[in-house]
């Protein structure tokens, strides 16, 4: 009995991480002229604060024509950017 709970709960417990974790890889890169702050804090290097600064950088000077552009984020660096250059785009 002991047995069949343990690896019931070592099966919902891997499935809850499998469920919370982020993807590997997206199918579609995500378009930082329209990603919220929530779908942003998903991509490596970008935290909550980078989030809201990308979010704000675009209220005020409009959407990025390159995501190059996003060097001029305060704190976002090219590291950052080469980090995430594949897995975001900036739409058309």
């Amino acid at each position: 009995m002991m047995k069949g709970l343990t690896h019931s709960v070592r099966a919902a417990t891997i499935g809850a991480a499998l469920l919370l974790a982020p993807p590997a890889f997206a199918a579609e890169p995500l378009n930082i002229n329209e990603a919220s702050e929530a779908e942003l804090v998903t991509l490596n290097g970008i935290g909550p604060v980078y989030a809201e600064r990308i979010v704000d950088y675009r209220s005020e000077h409009g959407r990025f024509e390159s995501v190059d552009q996003l060097a001029e984020v305060k704190g976002i660096g090219e590291k950052t950017i080469a980090t995430i250059k594949d897995e975001v785009a900036v739409g058309k």
